[in-house]
């Protein structure tokens, strides 16, 4: 694609940026602009981003793992709950200071689109804009999750392998309580 094209791509999109570093908003904020974003909104928390989420409706949010109030995490699974909030659907890209295996398949599980580990280029973010721009993936239930297809099946066996643990735990636990009462 080329730069031209990529740019009006981008220029369309409402944007929410949820970060609680005023820095990192403001630099994530001028890559955007750069390649070519026009209605960018900021949210300094979990609560702001979820208010923000009902109120702009946004099409795509780059959100920080780690903030207050409510953290990356805890936003996820109030946005990815399908009858209850009102965009579940939200393309979400996750931004962490920590490129550990276990909080990738943690974000995987969320409901996240991309992971991006901090610092990030203009490039890398303007290809990931572009990947959920031109190959949009469905959303999918899988066990209690509720997460965009996976790109790959090894993705899709593990989450399947890990709803399925996690349902005969709830099964388990469910069937202790009845028991001792």
């Amino acid at each position: 694609m080329s730069p031209k094209r990529a740019e009006r791509a981008i220029e369309g999109l409402v944007i929410l940026v949820a970060d609680n570093n005023a820095y990192t908003r403001k630099l994530t904020r001028m890559m955007l602009v750069n390649l070519g974003a026009r209605s960018i909104y900021e949210a300094a928390d979990g609560v702001a981003a979820l208010d923000a989420i009902r109120t702009v409706s946004p099409d795509i949010m780059i959100m920080n793992w780690d903030m207050p109030v409510l953290d990356g995490p805890e936003v996820m699974r109030i946005v990815r709950s399908p009858g209850i909030f009102p965009k579940p659907n939200l393309p979400i890209i996750m931004l962490t200071d920590l490129g550990l295996r276990s909080r990738v398949n943690a974000a995987m599980k969320l409901g996240v689109h991309e992971f991006l580990v901090k610092p990030i280029s203009p490039k890398t973010l303007q290809q990931r804009l572009l990947g959920i721009l031109l190959k949009p993936r469905p959303m999918i239930r899988a066990g209690r999750y509720y997460i965009p297809m996976p790109r790959r099946r090894s993705e899709m066996k593990e989450l399947m392998a890990a709803a399925s643990m996690e349902h005969q735990a709830d099964a388990d636990e469910a069937a202790a309580k009845m028991a001792a009462a």
